[in-house]
């Protein structure tokens, strides 16, 4: 049985990453599981919130911690689930946003001996502000904070440019480059990141 194929999306919030996945998912010819980094931390939330929903902190905590304690963890197991899905022949479609370097390497740790389709989900900072806008559900500013740590690759084995091109135009150019058996080459190609501790 082969490996699943995994369609990593980079992509900053808002540049059409969950529409094209939609679409992706929704057509029959190749099966797809659309794993969002989004569900991961709402199933968390709902979890810690019916647990301690009667129950008072004592203390706030920082952000930065709470990234140490809970949200490195639970991306790990993000990433790991894709992989499992990989192994267990599933086709996946990746939602997230890698947006440091730490989670970039911990991603091509992950990935690298699976077939993995890495795919440019381009959009400009002012179609992404004007986005964030009509959204009202992100932070405004969002994607253009994370936009040149996202976009800092040369290469990608396809690229969907969203602004030219609407959800079922991007999903149908993929799934275009999976039928054509072309090789998934550029992220294997793929360096690790040096990591600051600070």
């Amino acid at each position: 049985m082969k490996q699943g194929i995994i369609v990593l999306m980079n992509g900053t919030s808002s540049a059409g990453k969950t529409s094209i996945s939609i679409e992706m998912k929704n057509q029959k010819e190749i099966l797809f599981h659309h794993l969002s980094i989004d569900d991961f931390f709402h199933h968390y939330n709902d979890f810690i919130n019916n647990k301690v929903s009667d129950i008072e902190p004592t203390r706030e905590v920082d952000g930065q911690v709470v990234a140490q304690i809970i949200l490195d963890p639970i991306i790990s197991i993000y990433y790991s689930t894709i992989k499992l899905f990989s192994e267990m022949g599933l086709n996946v479609i990746v939602d997230t946003v890698i947006d440091n370097d730490k989670r970039f390497n911990e991603c091509l740790d992950a990935f690298s001996g699976q077939p993995t389709l890495f795919i440019g989900v381009i959009c400009s900072k002012e179609e992404l502000t004007r986005r964030e806008q009509a959204r009202g559900d992100r932070v405004i500013g969002l994607a253009n904070s994370q936009f040149n740590t996202v976009y800092c690759f040369n290469e990608y084995d396809l690229e969907v440019n969203t602004e030219e091109l609407n959800p079922v135009e991007c999903a149908e150019k993929i799934l275009s480059y999976i039928k054509s058996n072309k090789k998934y080459s550029v992220f294997k190609k793929l360096s690790k990141r040096n990591v600051s501790v600070s």
